[in-house]
């Protein structure tokens, strides 16, 4: 018969929320909570006796091995990981798990697992939501000054590999100040959206443009020379010259919004380092 303290734990687990888990050495499940079913789609009896792969997803196998190893390495025995795991009707779900190792009383080796998991989906989305508006402007949907330097550092270190080419173009919208106090800051927010989408129009789905600043836009155009940037400073002030926004602050223009551009291109060489890519703004 079971011991009384096996009975009690068997029906906390039972009754937990989480999923309690325990599984051999060899990672293969010998029991499972019920609460599986809610987390998974899946009854006990569908997975005791398999192993991590029958719900854990492929691309996020790999997690498991250093998981594996800090267990090993740590006084506590225990690790916590987030990864994704397929549900029964083939739906994905991020779940937080967390792992304790339990070694024998006898050889003190490792014997089994007890795991807790919990559905963190929901959590997840969240935090990748606000992940994403640390990298991007609200205002025009551009990136950011934060995406911009780290998209910089990223392409330049590509340039360095391929032995390329990395340029910036710098925009500027002209007597911007001029506008706001003439026009207000609403009407000056709507220009701002529309030079975004003008730029948008004029580069490659591969270049980033960013918010640098203010009234100023930056834009990452890798593998792109110095002719090529000209093309693209060109196309950006011709496409803000074409939308005729009425701007009577800026009289020597027309009368009408216009864009100052600046374009530099950085060669990679050998020795180079992320301070050449840097010095194209300055």
């Amino acid at each position: 018969m079971p011991g009384e303290n096996e009975i009690d734990y068997k029906f906390l687990a039972e009754q937990s929320v989480d999923v309690i888990c325990l599984s051999g050495f060899d990672r293969v499940v010998r029991y499972i909570s019920p609460s599986c079913f809610h987390l998974l789609g899946y009854t006990p009896e569908e997975l005791i006796g398999k192993g991590p792969e029958a719900y854990i997803l492929a691309d996020d196998m790999p997690l498991l091995v250093p998981a594996r190893e800090r267990i090993l390495a740590s006084r506590t025995q225990c690790d916590i990981t987030t990864l994704r795991m397929k549900r029964k009707d083939g739906s994905i779900v991020w779940v937080e798990i967390n792992v304790r190792l339990v070694r024998d009383a006898v050889t003190n080796e490792p014997s089994q697992h007890v795991i807790v998991m919990r559905d963190v989906t929901e959590s997840k989305k969240l935090v990748d939501r606000l992940s994403a508006l640390a990298l991007f402007d609200s205002l025009t949907n551009l990136a950011n000054r934060r995406a911009f330097d780290a998209v910089l550092d990223r392409e330049w270190k590509r340039t360095l590999r391929a032995g390329s080419q990395l340029s910036i173009v710098l925009v500027d919208i002209d007597h911007f100040k001029q506008f706001n106090d003439l026009y207000g800051h609403v009407a000056g927010d709507e220009t701002l959206r529309t030079v975004a989408d003008a730029l948008t129009s004029a580069v490659r789905a591969t270049d980033t443009i960013s918010r640098y600043g203010g009234d100023e836009m930056a834009v990452i155009l890798p593998d792109t020379d110095s002719a090529g940037a000209m093309r693209v400073s060109e196309e950006v002030r011709a496409g803000v010259e074409a939308l005729q926004l009425l701007h009577a602050a800026n009289g020597e223009c027309g009368g009408h919004v216009t864009v100052s551009v600046g374009a530099a291109t950085a060669f990679a060489r050998q020795g180079g380092t992320a301070t050449i890519a840097e010095s194209l703004i300055l």
